[in-house]
């Protein structure tokens, strides 16, 4: 059922996002590629409204359905970075599939073919999204690169942790720099204990 919505979805969006990484082609560091169901985006941006002025960073963006899907809800920034180069050509070809509905995307969504623990961060860079891309230890590179960037540019940032993997909790309870803002849990599927998604933002004391 909820493949079929999203279907029905990436048909209005113009888009085409279905699908599963075999896990076969997964490795070590990077996990397999699984779009997150639009019935949970709906679900964290009833509560997270996105504002034009806000940059959504997707870590491990697979065909970029999440920048795609809130560009056309907020009309917001957004860049998505994907090592893989079969989904990242995909991204870009929905980016230019979506254009010709919106041709003002092409100037707000970027898609990027790098490693996430290289992408140099900006001061605009301001929600970052992870639907567990990789191992815990490229996402402590991922986090201490924003550290660093929050050195450089003091503002208020939201990570976002789509099926929480618990090092990944475990880390930035570790770091005592983040405190858990939300916590919203996905009525779809009530059973699994990690559907949901942990919202955590700045400690107001750092």
């Amino acid at each position: 059922m909820m493949q079929i919505r999203d279907y029905l979805f990436d048909k209005k969006l113009h888009i085409h996002t279905v699908g599963i990484q075999p896990v076969s082609e997964a490795t070590a560091y990077y996990h397999r590629y699984e779009a997150s169901p639009y019935v949970a985006l709906e679900q964290l941006f009833t509560h997270y409204r996105l504002k034009k002025t806000d940059r959504l960073i997707d870590f491990g963006c697979g065909k970029g359905r999440l920048n795609i899907y809130t560009y056309d809800r907020f009309k917001n920034d957004g860049v998505g970075i994907e090592m893989n180069e079969k989904y990242y050509q995909q991204a870009i070809h929905n980016l230019l599939s979506y254009s010709k509905k919106d041709e003002n995307i092409l100037n707000r969504i970027t898609f990027m073919h790098s490693l996430a623990e290289t992408y140099e961060m900006t001061e605009k860079d301001n929600y970052f999204y992870f639907f567990n891309p990789f191992s815990v230890e490229i996402f402590r590179k991922v986090i201490n690169n924003l550290l660093y960037s929050l050195e450089q540019h003091m503002r208020e940032v939201k990570i976002i942790l789509y099926y929480p993997d618990d090092e990944y909790v475990h880390y930035l309870e570790q770091l005592d720099i983040f405190q858990l803002e939300m916590e919203i849990l996905l009525p779809e599927n009530k059973k699994d204990p990690y559907e949901k998604f942990l919202v955590y933002s700045l400690k107001s004391k750092m």
